[in-house]
C-alpha cells in the first residue's frame, strides 16, 4: 500500500509528519482500550487485519484489550502504509525525498465533509476523475476527501 499520486502530501516537515502520526497512534491506542464497542472494535479489527495479536478472536481481544500497546498501533499504521516496521515508516516520514502514505486519521484532520468510502482504490480514483477530490487509501479500501 504505497503512496499513490492522488494521495495528498501532508504539507509539513518530516518531524511534523512523525508527530502527527504519533498523535494519531495515541488516539487509536486510547480507542482500542475503550470499554465502548463503537470506539474499540474498529481499531481492534485493524490490529487483527495486520496480524499483530495472533491467536485471539475479536471477542477475546476485546476482553483482553489491555494487551494492546502503542507499539502494536504504530506497527499497524506502518503496515497500512506499506512498511514492515515502525522504524522504516518513521524514516520515510522524516525523509523529504519520499512521500509515504499517511493514516486517514492524519489526512482527515485537514479535510472537510463529506467523505466518500469505496471498496478499493480503483473505484475511488474513478470517482476522483469524475467528480474531483483526493483519494486516500485506508487498508484495502479507499476514501475520497473533498
Amino acid at each position: 500500500m504505497h503512496i499513490s499520486s492522488s494521495i495528498p502530501s501532508f504539507e509539513a516537515s518530516g518531524t511534523e509528519r512523525v508527530s502527527a502520526v504519533l498523535r494519531a497512534a495515541k488516539r487509536l491506542h486510547r480507542q482500542a482500550g475503550a470499554s465502548s464497542l463503537a470506539q474499540s472494535l474498529p481499531v481492534l479489527r485493524r490490529l487483527m487485519a495486520a496480524q499483530l495479536l495472533q491467536g485471539l478472536t475479536l471477542p477475546q481481544l476485546f476482553e483482553q484489550r489491555a494487551l494492546v500497546q502503542r507499539k502494536h498501533v504504530l506497527r499497524m499504521l506502518a503496515q497500512e502504509a506499506g512498511f514492515n516496521h515502525w522504524e522504516l515508516y518513521r524514516a520515510a516520514l522524516l525523509s523529504d525525498a519520499e512521500q509515504p502514505h499517511l493514516p486517514l486519521e492524519v489526512v482527515a484532520a485537514h479535510a472537510g465533509y463529506p467523505n466518500f468510502c469505496f471498496s478499493n482504490m480503483q473505484q475511488a480514483l474513478a470517482h476522483v476523475r469524475a467528480r474531483g477530490g483526493r483519494a486516500v487509501q485506508v487498508g484495502a479500501q479507499a476514501v475520497v476527501l473533498p
